[in-house]
């Protein structure tokens, strides 16, 4: 079955940086586009970046571009997600979640077939 296992979350303060971590298993991971949201306390779920099966494709919340890159080693079945230049705002459970395609797709309930238990991350002083 298919399995999405989190690591690299953390304490972080303001301005500083975390690498975040998706190592997957069940599927064929190059063949899938993938996805990193967020659920901060108190507020809904929201795609934070995605990229699509073969890296061509990458997709940014506005509030993160220039400070998160998403990327992806199919070749070791992992999605990364480098956050700098922390800000409070960012305190969430960060999530990895498995696209329905190759390429990256309107976000809503088709967007997403699986998703990962979560990592919290924290950003304060």
């Amino acid at each position: 079955q298919v399995q999405l296992v989190e690591s690299g979350g953390g304490l972080a303060q303001p301005g500083g940086s975390l690498r975040l971590s998706c190592s997957a298993s069940g599927f064929t991971f190059s063949n899938y586009a993938m996805n990193w949201a967020r659920q901060a306390p108190g507020k809904g779920l929201e795609r934070v970046a995605g990229i699509a099966s073969d890296g061509s494709e990458t997709y940014y919340l506005d509030s993160v571009k220039g400070r998160f890159t998403i990327s992806r080693d199919n070749a070791k079945n992992t999605v990364y997600l480098q956050m700098n230049s922390l800000k409070l705002e960012d305190t969430a459970v960060y999530y990895c979640a498995k696209g329905t395609s190759r390429g990256l797709t309107t976000w809503g309930p088709g967007a997403i077939s699986d998703w990962g238990q979560g990592t919290q991350v924290t950003v304060s002083s």
